[in-house]
C-alpha cells in the first residue's frame, strides 16, 4: 500500500477517532506505572504505544474491512453527537429495553451501568464513548478473532468479547478497549454421530456444531425442525458461547445436564492467537477450563459441539398461590419455604421449572390497586402426562389448604406442548433489558430447602426483601449424574447436588451512584441470607453478583485452583482480563485504564 493512501486512510479515521475522544495531538497524563520498564497499564489513546492511526488502517485491512469504530447507540437522542438524529431518537427509545436491540448493535450490552450509563437515550443525559469499546473487531470468522488477539498482544490493548450482550456480570464490555464482536459466528452442521478430531472413538447419538455468536432462537428452531433440541438458555437472543463456557442451566438441565455437560467439542482462538481445537483428546486442560470456567477469560470460543436429544413432549402447570392478606409476611414465607421444600422431591421425580415468591406486591391483575403475596411457578414434565402432574401436586396443595385454611387462593392451569419449542415460543425469557440491575444468587440443595422450615422462612424473607425472588428448580438428577466428556469439567462442584438456583434482581434508577451503592450494599446481605442457610455450595456465575469478594470460591470452588494454573499457562501475559473471572487478581481497573497491581 502506497504510503499516500495510508495517509489517506489515515485521515479518513480521524474524524472518527476525534469523535471518540482519540485525537493523538490530546495526550493524557502518563500513569505512575507506564514510568516502569515494562507496560504496568494496557495502552490507552495518548500513552505510549498507543497504535498511529495508520497501524488501526493495516489492521483494518488485515480484517478486510471488518473494523468498525461504532458510536453509543444512544448518541442519536444527543445534540451535538455525530449521529443525532431526532427522527431516529424515538426508535431507538422505544427499542432499548429489548434484548434484541443491544444483541444487535457491536458494542451495546443489555444492563446500563456496565456502560457506566454513559450514553443513555434519553435527552438531558451526558453522552460519550467513555463507556464503550473504541474499536470492534467484527468477527465472522475465527481468523478474524486471531488477528485481534494478536494485534491487542503487539500492541497492549485491553481485549474484551461481546456476542449478544446478555451478560449479567459485565465481562462483555470495557472502556478503552478492542472488542471481538462474535455475534455473526454463526451456522450449524448436525451428526448422527461424531467423532472428535484426533480421537479414536465415536460418540454416539445425535450431536450438532454451531457457530458461539448462536442465538437460541435460532438453534431451538433449527433442531425442532429435526426433532431434536438441546440444553439451552431461555432468552431468545442468549448466545451459545457466554452460556456454555458459564455452565449453563435450563428446563431440560434436571433431566440431561448442564450445557456444558453436554459439549464433545470446541474450536477456541488462543490468547496466543492460535486457532486450536480441544476435546478429551488434545488441549485436554483448556477443554475442561472452558466449559465452566467462564467466559471471557481462556480463549475466544468459535465454535462447538453439543449433544442433542429427542424433543421431549412438555406438560406444563402455571401454578399461582397467592392472598391479598399481607398485613403479616410470615404466614406467606411459611407457604413458600413450605412448597420450596418439597422442591427435591418433585425433582425426583421429573419436575423441573421456575418459580418466584413475593411477601407483598402490587397486584398485577387490578393494575396495582391492591397488594399480593404468594407465588407462582412455571412448571414442567418431561415424556409424561397431566395425570402425573396433578398426583405430584395434589397432596402439597392439600398441605397448603388445610395448613392455611381459606387464606390462599390456588390456580392451576395446565398445558401441554408436542415439543420443547412449541413450549418454549409461551415461556421465553421476556423481562425487560436496558434497565440497571444488581443481581445475587445461591445454590441450594436438600438440606438447605428440608432441614428446618422456620430457618428457611427467615432466610427466604430476608432474601427477597420484601420483592420478587426466584427459586429455579433446574437441577438434580441429570447434573448429579452427568458424564462430562474427557473426564469432567470445570462446573462449580455444588452443582452437583444442587436442586434450586434462588436469584433476585434490584433495579435502579440510572445516572444515580448513591441509588446503586445502597443496591450493592443490599445485594450482598440478601445473599448472605442464603449463604447462612447453605454455607457450602456457592452461586451460578452467569448469574449472581458481579462484585462477589469471594468469587473464587463461591463461582468455582475447589475447582479453582486447577483453573488458575490452566489460565497462567494458557494466557500468561493476561491478554484477556475481566471480573470476576479466573486468574484476575494481577490487574486492577484504575479509572478507564487496567493496570498491574
Amino acid at each position: 500500500m502506497s504510503s499516500l493512501r495510508t495517509r489517506l486512510l489515515a485521515v479518513a479515521l480521524l474524524p472518527l477517532a476525534s469523535a471518540a475522544g482519540l485525537t493523538p495531538s490530546l495526550p493524557l497524563p502518563l500513569h505512575p506505572r507506564d514510568q516502569d520498564s515494562r507496560p504496568s497499564c494496557k495502552a490507552v489513546p495518548g500513552t505510549p504505544g498507543w497504535p498511529s492511526p495508520a497501524a488501526w488502517v493495516s489492521f483494518n485491512e488485515s480484517l478486510a474491512g471488518g473494523l468498525l469504530q461504532p458510536p453509543p447507540p444512544g448518541a442519536v437522542c444527543h445534540p451535538g453527537q455525530a449521529t443525532y438524529d431526532p427522527t431516529a431518537c424515538p426508535a431507538v427509545q422505544a427499542a432499548w429495553s429489548t434484548y434484541e436491540f443491544h444483541s444487535a448493535s457491536p458494542v451495546s450490552i443489555d444492563w446500563n451501568q456496565w456502560a457506566n450509563d454513559s450514553c443513555l437515550p434519553q435527552q438531558g443525559a451526558p453522552c460519550s464513548r467513555q463507556g464503550y469499546p473504541l474499536f470492534v473487531v467484527n468477527a465472522s470468522e475465527p481468523r478474524h478473532a486471531q488477528l485481534a488477539v494478536q494485534f491487542a498482544k503487539k500492541n497492549n490493548i485491553r481485549l474484551v468479547i461481546k456476542s449478544s450482550g446478555h451478560d449479567y456480570i459485565g465481562r462483555s464490555n470495557a472502556p478503552n478497549s478492542l472488542s471481538i464482536w462474535t455475534h455473526h459466528l454463526r451456522g450449524i452442521t448436525t451428526h448422527a454421530s461424531f467423532r472428535p478430531r484426533r480421537c479414536g472413538v465415536t460418540v454416539e447419538g445425535t450431536a450438532a456444531t454451531v457457530g458461539a455468536g448462536m442465538q437460541m432462537w435460532d438453534l431451538y428452531n433449527a433442531l425442532d425442525a429435526l426433532n431434536q433440541t438441546v440444553v439451552g438458555g431461555g432468552g431468545k437472543t442468549v448466545s451459545v458461547g457466554g452460556y456454555v463456557t458459564g455452565a449453563g442451566h435450563s428446563l431440560l438441565s434436571a433431566r440431561f445436564g448442564l450445557a456444558a455437560d453436554q459439549v464433545l467439542e470446541m474450536e477456541v482462538v488462543t490468547p496466543k492467537g492460535e486457532l486450536v481445537v480441544a476435546n478429551e483428546c488434545q488441549n485436554t486442560d483448556l477443554f475442561w477450563a472452558m466449559r465452566g470456567g467462564g467466559g471471557s477469560t481462556f480463549g475466544i470460543l468459535t465454535s462447538l459441539t453439543l449433544k442433542t436429544h429427542p424433543t421431549p413432549r412438555i406438560d406444563s402447570l402455571l401454578l399461582t398461590i397467592a392472598t391479598t392478606d399481607v398485613a403479616s409476611p410470615r404466614p406467606i414465607l411459611d407457604m413458600v419455604a413450605y412448597v420450596l421444600s418439597q422442591f427435591p422431591d418433585l425433582g425426583d421425580a421429573g419436575l423441573s421449572g421456575y418459580a418466584y415468591y413475593f411477601p407483598a406486591i402490587a397486584n398485577p391483575l387490578d393494575g396495582g390497586a391492591t397488594t399480593v403475596g404468594g407465588m407462582f411457578m412455571s412448571a414442567a414434565l418431561q415424556d409424561q402426562s397431566p395425570e402425573v402432574m396433578r398426583r405430584l401436586w395434589e397432596p402439597v396443595l392439600a398441605y397448603v389448604n388445610q395448613t392455611w385454611p381459606g387464606r390462599f387462593v390456588v390456580g392451576y392451569q395446565p398445558k401441554s406442548f408436542p415439543s420443547f419449542l412449541g413450549w418454549y415460543k409461551e415461556n421465553y425469557d421476556t423481562s425487560q433489558a436496558g434497565l440497571n440491575s444488581y443481581l445475587g444468587s445461591r445454590l441450594l440443595d436438600r438440606a438447605a430447602l428440608t432441614a428446618n422450615l422456620t430457618r428457611s422462612s427467615e432466610a427466604l424473607e430476608r432474601f427477597a426483601n420484601g420483592t420478587i425472588a426466584t427459586a429455579y428448580l433446574v437441577s438434580g438428577k441429570g447434573v448429579w449424574n452427568a458424564k462430562p466428556r474427557g473426564c469432567g469439567n470445570a462446573v462449580l462442584p455444588a452443582w452437583r447436588r444442587a436442586y434450586v438456583h434462588a436469584t433476585f434482581g434490584i433495579d435502579v434508577p440510572p445516572l444515580d451512584p448513591a441509588a446503586a451503592a445502597t443496591a450493592k450494599r443490599q445485594a450482598k446481605g440478601r445473599v448472605a441470607a442464603l449463604r447462612e442457610l447453605a454455607p457450602d455450595m456457592g452461586a451460578y456465575m452467569n448469574e449472581a453478583d458481579a462484585e462477589e469478594p469471594n468469587f473464587q470460591t463461591e463461582f468455582w470452588g475447589s475447582h479453582y485452583k486447577r483453573l488458575l494454573k490452566i489460565k497462567r499457562a494458557t494466557d500468561p501475559d493476561d491478554v484477556l482480563w475481566c471480573t470476576p473471572c479466573v486468574g484476575n487478581e494481577r490487574w486492577e481497573q484504575v479509572g478507564d485504564r487496567l493496570c498491574r497491581k
